[in-house]
C-alpha cells in the first residue's frame, strides 16, 4: 500500500490491525481535476459525438392529429354535464346519475392507467394512439343507440367506452412532445397537445346548448336533437380514427434533442417498468407534484362538471349563457396554457411558473366564487375567464415539471401518474362538492375547493428544482458542468490515496 506523502501529515497503524490517517487540509482545499465524465453520464451519453439529432415536419400532423381525437373525446365527456337539466328530464334520472357520466371518466382512469402506461413503454406511441382513437370512435356510435327515453342504461355503457379511451389519451402530450419535438419547442408542444382536449371542453360548453335546446314539452324533438348531436360526434371522431392510422408512428428515424437520443442508445433490455414505478415514488419533489397537481386539476374537473348547477342556481333558465361560460373558461385557459408553455420554452422556470400559476388560480376562485351571486352574469363571465386562465394554463406546467423532475424515466409513466392523482381528486371533488352544493348552495362547495387550492399551493413551494432532462440537453453546450459535486471529488481523492 503507498500513499501520497505531500497530502499525508500522520499515519499511525493501531493495535486493532486499523489505519489512522491525517490530511492535510490545505490540500483537500485545493482545486481537484473533474472525474472522468463518463462516470456520471447516462448510458448512451458517452457517445455524446456520435449522437444525431433531426426534425422532422411530420411532428406537426402527429400534433394536430392527436389534439384533434382528444379533442372530441372531452367533447364527450362534457356534453351531458353541460345540460344537465335537459337530460335529466329526457331519461327521467336525478342530477348524480347525470354527474356520473362525467365522474365515470375519472373512475374508469384509476385502475387503467397503470396498463395504459405499460402498454405505451412497452408496445409505443402508435399502438396506443390506435386504441385511443378507436376507442373513442367506438363509444360515439354506441351513443347513437341511446337515444330514446328508456335507454340511459346504453349511454353510460357508451360514456364508459369512451372514459376508457381516455385512458389511452391524456398521458400522451408529454410523450409526443418529447420524442417528436426539440428542446426549444417541446413545452409549447405539449401545451398544444393539452390545449386540444381543452379545446374539446370548450366546444362541449359551447355546442350541446345550441344542438339540444330544452324542449321540455316535445320529447320528440329533443331526442331528435339528441340524436343529431350523437351522429355527428360519431361521424367525425371515426374520421379522425383513420388519420391516425396513416399520420401517428412510434418516432422519428432520428430523435430531435440529445436527451432523446441517450435514452434511444441505451439498453432497452434494462427498462423494467415496475421499477420505473418505484424510482418515481420514491421521488419525493414528484410525489408533492401529484398531489398539488392532483388538487388543482381535480378541481377544474369539479367546476366543469358542476358549472351548469351552479350557474342554474342563480340565473333559471340560462343553460344556454352556461354554456357560453363555461366556453370562456376554457378559451380563457387555451391562451394560458399556450403563453405558460412559450414562457416555459424560453425562460425554464418550471418551478416559479408553477407556483405564480398556482398562487393566481387560488384567488381566481375566490373571486369566482365570492361574485357568483352577485346578479350580473357579464362579471360571471370576466371571472370565469380569469378563474380558466391560470387553472386550465396551469396543465402543460404540470406535465412538463413532472418530466423535467422524473428524466429519464418514461414520459408516459409520469403523465399517467399525475394524470391518475388528477381524476382521484376530481372524483372526491366532484361528489363532495356537488352534494354541498344540493344540500346547501353553491358558495359552500367552492369555499370547499378553495381550501384545497391554498393547501396546494403550500404543497408547490415545497417542490425542490432539479430539471434534469434540461441538464441533459444543455451538456452538450456546457459540457462537463453536470459533474461538478464536491463530495463525489473528495471520494475520488480519498480513492487515490489508496
Amino acid at each position: 500500500m503507498t500513499y501520497h506523502l505531500d497530502v499525508l501529515i500522520g499515519y499511525k497503524e493501531l493495535s486493532n490491525g486499523s489505519v489512522h490517517i491525517t490530511l492535510d487540509p490545505k490540500t483537500l482545499e485545493q482545486e481537484l481535476p473533474p472525474p472522468d465524465e463518463k462516470e456520471a453520464m447516462l448510458p448512451g451519453e458517452q457517445n455524446n459525438e456520435a449522437l444525431e439529432t433531426r426534425l422532422y415536419w411530420r411532428r406537426f400532423a402527429v400534433l394536430a392529429v392527436f389534439s384533434l381525437y382528444s379533442l372530441v373525446n372531452a367533447f364527450q365527456w362534457i356534453q351531458y354535464s353541460i345540460i344537465t337539466n335537459i337530460f335529466m328530464d329526457y331519461y327521467n334520472v336525478s342530477s348524480i346519475a347525470i354527474d356520473w357520466l362525467s365522474v365515470v371518466y375519472m373512475v374508469a382512469y384509476v385502475p387503467l392507467i397503470f396498463p395504459a402506461t405499460w402498454l405505451l413503454d412497452k408496445k409505443g406511441l402508435r399502438m396506443t394512439a390506435l386504441l385511443g382513437a378507436g376507442l373513442n370512435a367506438l363509444g360515439a356510435w354506441v351513443k347513437c343507440a341511446s337515444v330514446g327515453p328508456g335507454l340511459f342504461w346504453v349511454t353510460m355503457s357508451a360514456q364508459i367506452i369512451c372514459s376508457v379511451a381516455q385512458v389511452f389519451i391524456l398521458g400522451l402530450p408529454s410523450r409526443i412532445a418529447s420524442v417528436w419535438f426539440g428542446p426549444r419547442e417541446v413545452s409549447t408542444a405539449c401545451a398544444t397537445a393539452v390545449l386540444g382536449n381543452q379545446l374539446g371542453v370548450a366546444i362541449g360548453f359551447l355546442l350541446p346548448p345550441v344542438l339540444v335546446p330544452n324542449t321540455a314539452d316535445d320529447k320528440d324533438l329533443m331526442g331528435h336533437n339528441i340524436s343529431i348531436m350523437f351522429y355527428g360526434t360519431a361521424g367525425v371522431s371515426t374520421l379522425l380514427f383513420l388519420l391516425t392510422i396513416f399520420v401517428i408512428k412510434d418516432r422519428p428515424p432520428l430523435p430531435p434533442s440529445k436527451a432523446q437520443a441517450v435514452l434511444s442508445t441505451g439498453p432497452a433490455e434494462d427498462y423494467s417498468y415496475k421499477k420505473s414505478i418505484i424510482n418515481l415514488f420514491k421521488n419525493k419533489p414528484f410525489i408533492l407534484l401529484l398531489v398539488s397537481y392532483g388538487i388543482m386539476t381535480g378541481s377544474f374537473y369539479s367546476v366543469s362538471t358542476l358549472l351548469n348547477q351552479m350557474i342554474i342556481t342563480h340565473y333559471p333558465g340560462e343553460e344556454l349563457n352556461t354554456g357560453r361560460i363555461g366556453l370562456t373558461l376554457v378559451v380563457a385557459g387555451m391562451f394560458g396554457s399556450i403563453l405558460c408553455g412559450i414562457w416555459l420554452d424560453r425562460t425554464k422556470t418550471y418551478k416559479l411558473t408553477t407556483l405564480i400559476v398556482y398562487v393566481l388560480s387560488f384567488i381566481g376562485m375566490v373571486v369566482f366564487t365570492f361574485t357568483l351571486n352577485l346578479g350580473n352574469l357579464l362579471v360571471i363571465f370576466f371571472t370565469a375567464g380569469v378563474l380558466g386562465f391560470f387553472m386550465t394554463g396551469y396543465l402543460p406546467i404540470g406535465f412538463e415539471f413532472g418530466v423535467e423532475i422524473t428524466y429519464p424515466e418514461s414520459e408516459g409513466t409520469s403523465s399517467g401518474l399525475l394524470n391518475a392523482f388528477a381524476q382521484v381528486f376530481g372524483i372526491i371533488f366532484t361528489l363532495i362538492q356537488g352534494q354541498l352544493t344540493t344540500d346547501y348552495g353553491p358558495l359552500s362547495g367552492n369555499i370547499f375547493l378553495c381550501a384545497w387550492i391554498l393547501l396546494g399551493i403550500v404543497l408547490t413551494a415545497l417542490i425542490k428544482s432539479d430539471l434534469k432532462r434540461h441538464g441533459v440537453n444543455m451538456s452538450s453546450i456546457n459540457k462537463g458542468q453536470a459533474v461538478s459535486s464536491s463530495d463525489f471529488n473528495f471520494q475520488c481523492c480519498l480513492s487515490s490515496l489508496l
